[in-house]
């Protein structure tokens, strides 16, 4: 029973907790009302109810006293007779008395009406006792008033003394109906009142219901509604079936989300393209492009600043971007971000080098992004150049301007020097002195000259000038080249050995280019090289490669010597400009240019130039050039065509 009793509990008082406090108010307000009006009618009711059998006992005591002292005398005479004739008169005169009786001292009833002893004694052979009062005296002069509940309602009992003389016949007890209008009253006002209070609550319990159903329903459904609206799901609607202004009012609700939903999907697909389009340009800008907010949480990130960064294997968005910058770089820029952030400045631009992930050199430049209004800064743009390209250009020509400064500034001075001498002091020299100047000047001349001609001629080869490629003989261009250096070798001591293959096809080349990578190699061989020692040009066909796009074959040229070989640190810088390896050694003089100058030739003929060297033991440098092919069809090759992949 207590679980059952509990289960109910809780059930209303969850059904009570979904009422508003409108609701609640309202049944409290109404509970008090139909309180007030019930106390009201059953005060009422019981006042008449007070009053009636007030009068009740007062007509009671009335009647009865009237009737004993009528009947007192034919008791006295023992006329029952008389007694009974006046008795039945009375009773039948009025229909207010409902009994009377009358007994003895001790209680015995010995005549009645609507019965009497005889018929008594006779049918049910009961004796008949009057129940007195408790606190009914027989010596008391005063009639005695009770009442009794019965079916048709409380009936006033009068118990009277039947006196005479002094002498104490019994008791007459009278039995007083109630009045039949003050019990209608009652009656009537009783059942007024309870029709009054159920209708109240009916009333109630039904209004309850329809502000429910017709009102309090669609109004929470419109409030969901327009929260999942305001939440953004414009696919919310209500359906309910309802009429006149809540009707129109939910049928524009739905109108209002559909219009809603479809301004959403129009919006969401231009901005999805909006923002594709944006991803692809940011995406494709040579630039790194990233985009954080005023909390430092990174929002967008191109791949050019990943690849800057090293972010390529992580997922930088949403995270802090200065716990994935480089050190140095998040040292530089975090206090200026942190300030743009707080709207102390709108921009700031850095040049910082750092070596992790990788050597660089980057250019940072920091924007606000402010909103529409120009008014709230919105997040902060970062722009990621890498400029590491650009510095080693600008340190590799601040270089060649001061080795092109300083190799000048050489044979003008040694010129300068022994032209002054002679001309101040040419008459105190001797003819060899002066000779000797003269030669000295013509020599230092002739290096200036050639100095001007490495840089003009590697000038020319850096400009993106287009040369014209043709079918070249080799054996004639080395035949020319060993031709020209043939004395130089004699001087020195130096064997030129040629080894040209026989029947060697035409290459793809420019025959004075060509001559001029000969020219250098051969010249920096002999330069190198010391009496008895040897030079060897050797020239053979490669066999074509099945995974080359060039089924033709291509022609191998190396150059090698016996001269005093490289250094393996010094491999990788001798084609830098100006770089000598007499640097390190101290014995020879030179421009610096020539193994620069042989690189860029070779890559206008897509090649690339290579080298075996041993210190003590000699140097090889050898390169291969593509067969010509034998169609009318010949070819430019310019600086953009000039790259090649490295070996």
């Amino acid at each position: 029973m207590l679980p059952l009793f509990k289960t109910i509990r809780e059930a209303i008082a969850n059904w009570w907790s979904e009422f508003s406090l409108q609701t609640k108010l309202l049944a409290a307000a109404t509970l008090v009302v139909s309180l007030i009006m019930s106390g009201l009618t059953f005060w009422a009711v019981n006042t008449i109810q007070q009053d009636a059998r007030l009068n009740d006992t007062r007509f009671g005591r009335d009647l009865g006293l009237l009737l004993a002292s009528n009947v007192t005398p034919y008791l006295a005479d023992n006329n029952l007779t008389s007694v009974a004739q006046f008795s039945q008169r009375f009773y039948s005169s009025t229909s207010s008395v409902r009994y009377m009786l009358y007994a003895d001292e001790k209680g015995k009833i010995f005549f009645g009406i609507p019965f009497w002893e005889p018929e008594v004694e006779n049918s049910l052979s009961i004796e008949r006792r009057i129940q007195l009062p408790k606190d009914y005296a027989a010596d008391t002069d005063k009639p005695m008033v009770r009442q009794h509940i019965t079916p048709d309602g409380e009936v006033t009992d009068v118990f009277v003394p039947l006196k005479d003389n002094q002498q104490n016949f019994g008791v007459l007890a009278i039995g007083i109906n109630p009045n039949p209008a003050a019990v209608i009253t009652s009656n009537f006002t009783r059942d007024v009142t309870i029709a009054v209070f159920i209708s109240i609550w009916v009333m109630v319990i039904l209004a309850g219901v329809v502000n429910a159903l017709t009102i309090t329903k669609p109004i929470k459904e419109l409030s969901v509604g327009v929260k999942q609206i305001a939440s953004g799901n414009f696919k919310q609607r209500i359906d309910l079936p309802l009429g006149g202004e809540l009707g129109e009012l939910i049928l524009s609700f739905n109108e209002m989300a559909e219009r809603l939903e479809s301004y959403e999907e129009q919006n969401i697909e231009e901005l999805t393209a909006e923002k594709a389009k944006l991803e692809t340009l940011v995406s494709t800008i040579a630039d790194g492009a990233v985009l954080i907010d005023n909390n430092m949480q990174v929002i967008l990130v191109n791949p050019t600043a990943r690849r800057i960064f090293g972010w390529e294997n992580i997922d930088v968005v949403g995270s802090n971007v200065l716990h994935h910058l480089p050190s140095a770089v998040q040292m530089e820029i975090t206090r200026p971000l942190y300030e743009m952030a707080a709207g102390e400045c709108e921009s700031a631009e850095f040049r910082i080098p750092f070596n992790k992930p990788a050597k660089r050199t980057i250019r940072i430049l920091l924007t606000t992004v402010l909103n529409l209004q120009r008014e709230s800064i919105k997040g902060i743009a970062i722009t990621v150049q890498d400029i590491t390209r650009e510095v080693e250009l600008n340190e590799a020509k601040s270089q060649f301007i001061s080795n092109v400064s300083h190799e000048l500034r050489t044979p003008l001075f040694n010129i300068k020097t022994y032209i002054e001498t002679l001309h101040e002091y040419g008459d105190d020299l001797g003819e060899e002195q002066r000779r000797e100047f003269l030669i000295t000047v013509n020599n230092e001349t002739d290096r200036l000259t050639r100095l001007v001609n490495d840089v003009l001629d590697l000038s020319k080869l850096e400009s993106g000038r287009n040369y014209h490629m043709d079918g070249v003989d080799l054996a004639q261009a080395i035949e020319q080249t060993l031709r020209t250096y043939q004395l130089n070798a004699r001087d020195k001591g130096v064997e030129l050995i040629q080894d040209v293959a026989p029947n060697l096809p035409l290459v793809v080349g420019n025959y004075d280019l060509l001559l001029q990578v000969f020219g250098n190699l051969i010249g920096n061989a002999l330069k190198f090289s010391t009496a008895g020692g040897k030079v060897l040009f050797r020239t053979y066909q490669l066999e074509p490669k099945h995974s080359s796009h060039n089924q033709m074959g291509q022609v191998r040229i190396e150059i090698s010597d016996t001269g005093i070989g490289i250094a393996p640190e010094d491999q990788q810088a001798i084609f830098d400009r100006f770089f000598r390896v007499e640097n390190r050694v101290h014995t020879l003089e030179g421009t610096g240019l020539g193994l620069s100058i042989v690189r860029n030739i070779m890559e206008r003929h897509r090649s690339q130039v290579h080298l075996v060297s041993e210190v003590g033991v000699g140097t090889t440098f050898w390169f291969d050039l593509d067969v010509f092919n034998e169609q009318p069809a010949l070819m430019t090759v310019d600086a953009a065509d000039s790259q090649v992949p490295a070996a």
